[in-house]
């Protein structure tokens, strides 16, 4: 028995041995390698990589790719557009550099055309119909681009038909204090107004001339804001310079809200619900009509009445007169009338976004999304084919790098190449509404490249500030074109800079307050991080308030080539400078994204609101003073998280750890999303559209100042509604970025 026991010890010791000596050397073993995923999860920026991927860029592809662009003209739903799309799939389904996959969405949205078999006319009739004067109804031919026959009719898109005829007026720039003054002056009841553009949205100039009476509006480009008051074509204009010539007319969307006017927040496919067309808000509610400064020159120099104020007067070698009504009694055209013979109609046809990705090797469902529209309204070769040209030449790149083997990246990449966006940012905002709870949680930033390049001396972005350190360090990359010892970089900051408080002189960054491109609905809708990325001109050298030939027919390749970028080595440094960003922004372990910038943002903000409206707003018991809280909170949780990354090695921690601080700066904009703040689609606290030039909260400062306008105490209950608002939007991004309840 005894003997029997000792040898059931000695067996179980041996084998308890043998399982301490194999556990041993078992977990001594597995701990020298660490499991299959732990690379992958630790995944960085490769600097090394990403400058292989910068130095393939070529500036010949990418001049190539604009020439394929502009061969024809390419407004939205036209045979030229169909072609741009096949273009698309074409390359981004390539074998060797197309992405991992590539389709096109559909959508039926509501568009508005000229009728090609009745031209719209504005001419100068006496009282028996006699025509005195026609405006030109197409842009003069310079090169066979403008000979194209699918060159569209200069019109203003979403303009209600008609035929309306009165004395003319000028109103400036259309602008709702423009017309009150003009008013104190003149009876407009039954009149035209001439307008310029610039001051106020191309609907607004006819929105805000119904009210008094005024039947139709004539809208032009005055050369003193686009030309530098430049006007002959004989060795002035286009052809022989980047100025718009006489007979150049910009044409645009004018409406004041973007997407399907229909389908408002709906996707617009097939079966979905549209309102009726006369429920639709923000179109002119009057015909109204673009033209040439030659014909305005015409119009407006035989005005009578009295002189207009000093601030009104343009780029003419005449007075700007308010109109007598109508024109002066030495005239040729004296009492008669202008006419307007409008024909535009609208009808619901099939626009198609061309979608393609890069799947993430480690989190497929992180999103960056990288778009430009791709519709112009004839050839389009700056707005946006300068941009369709550097996004095809970066998928290339990229593509070419995912076919080798030699790179893919940590997120997906998601590339949208959208529709229709030139009548209302039409294709970007259906896809958001169609895919809104998708992109709203998987989303990290959006990077738009519209009109790429319009110049060639500085890099101009505008974005949400916590951005602020992904483009610098890009466009420290990055060298600036013709200039050997300077980055992009160096050129910005000689351009355009501000001291900040914790940085110094730096580049300045501007803001995205409105809906200029397809960044608005990213923005605005979806609260999502963005950027819009351009290269432009001197400023200080020109008064342009966009390059000249912007939505006319001399917008061609011609013109980009000559007067633009001769050898497109400003499109090649965009390309680098935005190709950096959005690699930065998909392969960062811990997102590039930076509170403290957007805090000090903020904190700027504020500071200018106090200065500007705090005594009156005490006056009217209301206090900034949860503003205020709300902005220290937002800055000490923003420091809090800057140490946090900063003190973790977050390579080597728990992906969850990583995770969970990427899905704070990720969801970040979102906490700043009210949508009954502000009207339509801008639900954005921080960004709403702004009115106003102050340097403040745009929302608040438009609303206060409509306040101290009226007087009346509804309008400083919204004052004080939207102070609430704001304070607790940032006090619950704020909330955002601490670690958990």
């Amino acid at each position: 028995m005894i003997k029997r026991v000792l040898i059931g010890l000695l067996c179980g010791a041996a084998v308890l041995t043998a399982g301490i000596l194999i556990g041993h050397y078992g977990i001594e073993k597995s701990s020298g390698s660490a499991p299959a995923w732990a690379k992958d999860v630790s995944q960085d920026v490769d600097e090394r990589l990403l400058e292989e991927i910068l130095s393939e860029v070529d500036n010949v592809h990418i001049q190539e790719n604009l020439r394929e662009l502009t061969k024809v003209p390419h407004m939205a739903t036209t045979a030229g557009d169909e072609e741009t799309v096949q273009l698309m799939l074409e390359r981004w389904q390539d074998p060797e550099s197309g992405l991992d996959q590539a389709w096109r969405e559909e959508h039926m949205v509501y568009l508005s055309f000229p009728d090609p078999d009745r031209p719209n006319k504005v001419t100068v009739v006496n009282s028996s119909n006699t025509v005195l004067h026609m405006v030109r109804e197409k842009e003069k031919a310079y090169t066979p681009d403008q000979m194209d026959p699918a060159v569209v009719q200069p019109y203003a898109a979403y303009s209600p038909a008609g035929k309306v005829q009165g004395k003319l007026v000028y109103a400036n720039y259309g602008t709702v204090g423009d017309y009150l003054l003009l008013s104190q002056t003149v009876a407009l009841k039954g009149t035209i107004a001439i307008t310029r553009y610039g001051g106020a949205g191309r609907a607004d100039k006819a929105i805000n001339a119904a009210p008094h009476g005024i039947l139709g509006v004539l809208v032009y480009t005055d050369p003193l804001d686009i030309n530098d008051s430049f006007m002959s074509d004989t060795n002035e204009t286009y052809p022989h310079s980047w100025y718009m010539p006489p007979s150049g007319v910009e044409r645009g969307s004018f409406t004041s809200t973007y997407g399907d006017l229909l389908t408002p927040y709906l996707a617009a496919k097939e079966e979905t619900y549209r309102i009726p067309v006369k429920d639709i808000t923000g179109v002119p509610p009057i015909p109204i009509q673009p033209i040439g400064f030659e014909d305005a020159y015409v119009l407006i120099c035989e005005l009578g009445g009295k002189q207009s104020l000093q601030e009104w007067q343009g780029g003419f070698n005449c007075t700007y007169n308010f109109g007598g009504p109508g024109f002066r009694p030495s005239s040729a055209f004296h009492s008669s009338d202008v006419k307007l013979d409008i024909f535009n109609y609208g009808k619901v046809k099939n626009s198609s976004n061309v979608m393609g990705v890069i799947r993430g090797g480690v989190e497929p469902d992180r999103y960056v999304i990288y778009g430009n529209h791709r519709d112009s309204w004839v050839h389009g070769a700056i707005d946006p084919s300068s941009g369709t040209s550097v996004m095809l030449e970066l998928t290339r790149v990229l593509g070419m790098m995912v076919k080798q083997g030699k790179w893919r990246p940590r997120r997906s990449i998601i590339f949208g190449s959208w529709g229709a966006e030139e009548f209302g940012l039409i294709g970007s905002t259906e896809y958001t509404e169609q895919y809104f709870t998708k992109l709203s949680e998987r989303t990290v930033a959006y990077i738009n490249v519209d009109i790429a390049v319009q110049g060639n001396v500085s890099l101009q972005a505008s974005g949400m500030p916590s951005l602020q350190n992904v483009i610098f360090k890009a466009a420290k990359q990055v060298k600036a074109p013709g200039v050997d010892s300077m980055s992009v970089y160096d050129k910005w900051l000689q351009y355009s800079n501000r001291t900040s408080p914790v940085y110094g002189p730096i580049p300045r960054m501007g803001y995205l307050t409105g809906a200029g491109s397809d960044y608005a609905p990213f923005v605005h809708y979806l609260g999502i991080t963005s950027l819009d990325i351009s290269y432009t001109f001197d400023r200080s050298k020109t008064k342009a308030r966009i390059y000249p030939a912007y939505h006319t027919a001399y917008d061609t390749f011609d013109y980009s080539s000559k007067f633009i970028d001769p050898g497109f080595y400003t499109h090649q440094a965009i390309t680098k400078t935005a190709g950096s960003v959005l690699v930065r922004l998909a392969d960062s372990l811990v997102l590039p994204i930076n509170c403290s910038d957007y805090a000090e943002s903020l904190e700027d903000y504020l500071r200018w609101a106090m200065m500007l409206y705090e005594n009156n707003l005490l006056a009217m018991n209301i206090s900034m003073e949860p503003i205020k809280r709300a902005v220290s909170s937002f800055r000490s949780a923003a420091t809090r998280l800057e140490q946090v990354i900063r003190s973790s090695d977050l390579a080597n921690e728990t992906p969850l750890k990583v995770r969970k601080i990427n899905d704070q700066l990720m969801l970040l904009d979102r906490a700043f999303l009210n949508p009954p703040a502000f009207p339509s689609q801008y639900r954005h606290v921080i960004w709403a559209p702004i009115e106003t030039s102050m340097q403040t909260f745009p929302g608040l400062s438009d609303t206060y100042l409509r306040a101290m306008s009226s007087g009346k105490a509804t309008a400083w209950a919204k004052v004080h509604q939207l102070v609430s608002v704001m304070s607790q939007a940032i006090e619950g991004a704020a909330n955002m970025l601490f670690d958990v309840i």
